[in-house]
Formats: structure tokens, sequence, C-alpha cells
């Protein structure tokens, strides 16, 4: 009898057998002990609205139904918020699982994507699964670059471009106008991947105004940063109707829960608990500067509720900085790729988490600089 696996296809065979991230949970796991501050997944510590806890509660009891394929009442109350019309709004498990659709519904095996080398990797990931192929361009002054982008889609001719304003991991950001630009400077045939999981924490003019008739861009959002529902996993897409209707060809209808529709509606209700959470995360961004600027670092402007640290060195000190917080129990995470590598990334957190990263980060720098005069 034959007992060989099936083949991967020759595209699956072809790719590492990696995924974006090593969650916390897995660090804690191999480490033996939880984390004491959570602070690296550019996650709402600051939680979810008490209407959305409750709501989520109150579906719990209906869980044994699948959620309404349709999300005809979440992307209701979502038109009405953004003024948007319905037909406009695709709904899926996060941003994440949105991007490997669009990857999916755009990109042939060989065709060209154009990304910034450093930039979220969870796209990199769908386009490498879809047989795509990542041209990237550096970081300008830490943040990412519309003109550099919309020259290499030109140049590769491009089907997708991404861009994230305000950016992952560097938080910052350009105004509509830069974004604007780079709609218009792309070459025929070319989507935009506009992500703005980050939207609600960035200054007024950060966004472009919506303009539904034009399918050259498709923005995405998310419940999962300043609402604090990261792990019901909803996100949205904002697009011309062709475009947003185009997803019902392969999008898996029953991918948004019942539990996770309602509570994303009860919390897109809530706008006063949205607003007290801009509060916390802008005032825990103050401090996280101030504590790098107790140590001798310098925090980068941030759009976003996460902070990136320069630690004032290269790639490897700030590895080894990471390392000693890690080990002191506080966790974050930085960039891969250098120069963008030099920084840690600190996510907003409460007061008794960056205390504890206060108290942890020079402790960290003398570890890290000890080990730097002895290499």
């Amino acid at each position: 009898m034959n007992r060989d696996a099936p083949p991967l296809s020759r595209i699956v065979e072809g790719l590492p057998p990696t995924v974006p991230f090593v969650g916390p949970e897995q660090q804690e796991r191999d480490r033996g002990r939880p984390f004491a501050a959570r602070i690296g997944a550019n996650e709402s510590v600051f939680g979810p609205s008490p209407r959305a806890v409750e709501a989520i509660a109150q579906a719990a009891r209906d869980a044994w139904m699948y959620g309404d394929p349709t999300t005809h009442d979440l992307r209701g109350a979502l038109a009405d918020t953004l003024g948007v019309r319905p037909g406009n709004l695709v709904i899926g498990e996060g941003i994440d699982g949105l991007l490997g659709l669009t990857v999916r519904l755009f990109v042939n095996p060989g065709d060209v994507v154009v990304t910034s080398a450093g930039a979220y990797p969870t796209f990199n990931y769908h386009v490498a699964g879809f047989g795509g192929r990542l041209v990237t361009v550096p970081y300008r002054a830490d943040a990412e670059d519309p003109e550099a982008l919309a020259e290499a889609a030109r140049a590769h001719g491009a089907r997708l471009v991404y861009l994230a304003n305000p950016d992952n991991p560097m938080g910052t950001w350009h105004e509509a106008e830069s974004v604007a630009r780079l709609i218009d400077a792309l070459p025929d045939g070319c989507l935009l991947c506009l992500d703005e999981a980050y939207v609600e924490f960035a200054p007024a003019g950060t966004a472009p105004a919506f303009d539904l008739a034009d399918p050259r861009v498709i923005r995405f959002r998310t419940f999962s940063k300043a609402h604090g529902l990261a792990g019901l996993r909803v996100g949205y897409g904002i697009a011309e109707a062709g475009i947003a209707a185009a997803f019902d060809r392969i999008r898996n209808h029953f991918g948004v829960g019942r539990v996770a529709q309602a509570g994303a509606m009860a919390a897109l209700d809530d706008r006063a608990h949205l607003a007290r959470v801009v509060a916390e995360v802008e005032a825990s961004r103050v401090e996280i500067a101030r504590i790098a600027t107790e140590n001798g670092l310098s925090a980068l402007p941030s759009a976003t509720n996460f902070v990136a640290v320069d630690c004032g060195r290269d790639g490897d000190f700030a590895r080894a900085v990471l390392r000693g917080l890690l080990a002191r129990d506080v966790f974050v995470r930085m960039p891969g790729v250098a120069p963008l590598d030099r920084t840690i990334r600190v996510s907003a957190g409460r007061a008794h988490d960056l205390a504890l990263f206060a108290a942890a980060l020079p402790e960290a720098l003398a570890e890290a600089g000890a080990a730097k005069a002895r290499a």
C-alpha cells in the first residue's frame, strides 16, 4: 500500500516553514513563566468597551448558530458611521485575513507586488503564499517612502502596492495629500492596499477623504486596535463597489462569527469609550518617550498605539536590549530589518506596565552595553 503523503503545491513547497510572528504565549511556554508586562503586540491593554463585553456575553448564548454570512447588520452600522454605502464594505477575519484575500484576488503567480523593506511582514507572507514576487524599497527617515513605492510600481508593472499609514513598525505617518499623490502615481491596473489599522490614533489630516468611485485603492481598518477586540478578529475593507463585491467570490462567508459581529457592533456604538482609549494611548506615548529620554534614548513621534524607541546603536545592540527586557518579564518587540532594527517597539500600557518597563530598561541597557564592550 502506498503511504506517501500527497505532494505540497509547488508554491508551498518552496516556502520556509515559518510564521510572521512568534506570539507571546509561545514565548511564555518556551521560557516557562508568564510576562509581567505584555506591551509588545500592539494590543489595547485598556480593553474593549463594556458595552461590547456585554454584547459578547449575550451573543455567546446563541453561539450554536453561525454568524450572518453577509454581516448585514455590522456592514450597515459601519456604513452609517463612516458615511459610505454597505456595498463599499467587506468584512473579514481581521486585516490579516483581508490582505490574504486581496492578494488571492489580484496576484497571479509571478506577478510583482511592491512594499517597503521592513514593513508589516504578514502582507509579505500572503504574497509569497500565493506565488507573487515581492519588490521592496527602503524607508526614508524612518517612514515609508510613497514616491519610491510609486516609482517601483511603475518600473515593475506591479499589481499591488502596500502602504501602512500610520506605519507599523515605526509609528510614523504621512498626511492625506501624500497618500493621494501616491494613488495618482500608480501605474494602470495597480491597486493600493492602504492599511489604516491605527488611524483612530492619528492626527487629523492623516486619512484621505473617501473616494468610493476610485478602484485604485482599498483601505483596511480593524476592531483589533483602538476598539480592543484583537481576540475576535474583525477587520473591514473600504473600496469601490465592484472591488468590494469581488471578495464574495473567494471569502470565507462564515469567517466572522456571531459573537464577533455582536461585539464589533457594540464597540462601534460606544464612541465615548473609543475617545477614552485614544486619550489613554496618548498619555502612554508621552510616558514611553519620557522613559526613553531618561535613559539617554530617543522616541520616534508616533501616530499609533506604540512607540519605536531608538536604542542609539545598531540592530545587534537593540536585540540585546530586547533580550534583557524579555528576561525581566517585559514583552516588547522590534523591527526585523536594518536600519529600523536599531529600535525597540513598546506598546501603550497601563501605569503598572510602564513602571515595569521603566525599571527593566536601564538594567537591560547596562547589560547590553557590557556585552558589547566584551565583544
